[in-house]
């Protein structure tokens, strides 16, 4: 009669070693894209914005030196801009927040998206796409975060969690 206990107990290591390396790998993808991606954005200090938001009131980033803040591009055809949209709206509930909608229509279109939406972090129409263009944008939906000092401190292309942003805006006010 054959022991099968040791042959078990010798699979493990290479069970869990092929986990860690595919985990590696996968890791590594994911940065690689990430860095590809982001690889046309701005880099040092944040671009000056001076633009009255959709609901009218002037917002610039100038008034919020000294805090850490979120800049986000979206449209309103993206599906993950639309998942992503609750996490902002939480967000913006703690941090300052300005958002581009960008090549989503004109005025009334993303008005009508924003209410559908309930959207309510200040949005900025980018009809022709200036803005998006001004920083480096090359998909959506793009975060940047502003640190106090007025410099990029960190940008996602893509979905990013509630808390991997929450994280970066922590770290950007330190």
């Amino acid at each position: 009669m054959v022991d099968n206990s040791s042959v078990v107990f010798f699979k493990r290591p290479r069970f869990w070693r092929n986990i860690l390396l595919q985990f590696i790998l996968l890791a590594v993808v994911y940065i690689g894209f990430q860095f590809w991606q982001s690889r046309n954005a701005i880099t040092g200090s944040a671009p000056a914005i001076n633009a009255v938001s959709l609901n009218g009131k002037q917002v610039s980033l100038s008034d919020y030196v000294g805090k850490p803040v979120l800049v986000h591009f979206w449209a309103s055809w993206c599906p993950i801009c639309r998942f992503e949209e609750s996490t902002i709206s939480s967000l913006a509930k703690e941090y300052a927040v300005l958002s581009f909608a960008t090549q989503s229509g004109d005025q009334e279109e993303v008005l009508a998206h924003i209410k559908a939406q309930n959207i309510d972090f200040p949005v900025i129409l980018d009809e022709e796409g200036d803005w998006a263009r001004h920083y480096g944008i090359t998909g959506f939906p793009t975060t940047f975060i502003i640190d106090a000092q007025g410099n990029i401190f960190d940008v996602e292309v893509g979905y990013s969690s509630y808390w991997g942003l929450k994280l970066r805006l922590i770290m950007a006010s330190w």
